[in-house]
């Protein structure tokens, strides 16, 4: 199993988004709920922002969340389809019919 490095992660229920701190600001991540799925709609960086590779521990994160909480996840991003694409072991989490 892939190293996740654990993130400290907010989740903002009142702004609907995912929030870690970084160097220059915080990252997050916008969703929505709809019945037992998560739809991940917007990621927003600050300005100039570029490790990939924290953001792609953020997701993961989050995808862990979604297995602890029996959740399904809908990637609306084209960032987050990269996301399952590159990490295969995620895509049981996709709900059926949604292919990548």
């Amino acid at each position: 199993m892939e190293t996740i490095i654990k993130l400290e992660i907010k989740d903002n229920a009142f702004a609907r988004q995912f929030e870690t701190k970084v160097e220059t600001g915080m990252v997050s991540v916008e969703y929505s709920f709809q019945e037992k799925k998560i739809f991940l709609t917007k990621i927003n960086v600050p300005e100039n922002y570029s490790d990939e590779e924290l953001i792609s521990n953020f997701l993961k994160n989050i995808m862990e969340t979604a297995v602890e909480k029996k959740l399904k996840v809908v990637p609306i991003l084209p960032k987050i389809v990269t996301f399952f694409k590159k990490n295969p072991i995620y895509k049981e989490l996709l709900p059926p019919g949604i292919r990548i």
